[in-house]
């Protein structure tokens, strides 16, 4: 993994960074709230914080980045968050290819489809293939993701090939179902970052972060910063993983 940019940003280690960093992005409405905004003020803000976040994770070379953008239980609120939701994630697909491409990003959907309305899938489309030569940190979009879903849907692919082409059950191993989950081509998490003081993972990747370091802080999304980003992933580099085994 690229370290020498991390030696540009100070009190962060150069070595023993995490190779990918998965983040929910929570707290958005209840900073609005708080600032006595409407709730949609803090999606707009959530936005400028995942620029700096992803240009930050850039820079200290990280080779992924996740970020928990649209649950599948989100389609619950209201329809006018949710439209406000998709409006903001097209106009970052259009707004952010400048950015995208002079940070050298390689842009990933995360999740299902269905749901999303065509023209919201339309820049996304575009903005995948416009960064698909480029080098630099993947930036994996969880978008319309459920992590329980994902499991679903994987069962039911292993499921078609032990029917239709020849798989046989007994070979269904662990590395069997990690290549038919939506990051097949991800290496899991090592550090995953939760915003807004919440002690839970809600629905996101359940199988990738078996072994994640967890790191949680009050700050909402908007008011998480590149020193936070910066703290979390110091801490990270002080734990000592074991992935169920003893460092002697």
């Amino acid at each position: 993994m690229p370290t020498d940019q991390s030696a540009l940003v100070p009190d962060v280690p150069t070595k023993g960074l995490p190779r990918h960093i998965a983040i929910i992005m929570d707290g958005n409405g209840r900073w609005a709230q708080r600032q006595e905004l409407p709730r949609i003020e803090g999606h707009r803000h959530g936005v400028t914080t995942v620029r700096k976040i992803t240009e930050k994770c850039s820079e200290l070379g990280i080779e992924h980045l996740t970020l928990y953008c649209l649950s599948s239980e989100n389609w619950k609120r209201p329809s006018a968050e949710i439209d406000f939701l998709m409006h903001l994630l097209q106009q970052y697909m259009i707004e952010e290819r400048g950015t995208i491409m002079q940070n050298n990003l390689r842009v990933r959907m995360r999740g299902r489809r269905a749901a999303i309305p065509e023209h919201v899938l339309c820049e996304l489309d575009k903005t995948v293939e416009m960064s698909r030569t480029n080098t630099g940190m993947w930036l994996n979009l969880a978008i319309n993701y459920g992590a329980r879903t994902e499991i679903v849907d994987a069962v039911r692919a292993i499921g078609d090939k032990v029917q239709s082409a020849g798989l046989d059950w007994h070979d269904i191993d662990e590395a069997t179902i990690a290549k038919h989950l939506y990051t097949a081509e991800v290496p899991d998490p090592d550090l995953l970052i939760r915003t807004a003081g919440e002690l839970r993972v809600s629905n996101f990747l359940l199988w990738q972060i078996s072994y994640a370091e967890i790191w949680v802080t009050d700050q909402c999304w908007p008011e998480f910063d590149e020193s936070s980003l910066c703290q979390a992933i110091r801490e990270f580099t002080t734990r000592d993983r074991r992935f169920g085994g003893l460092n002697l």
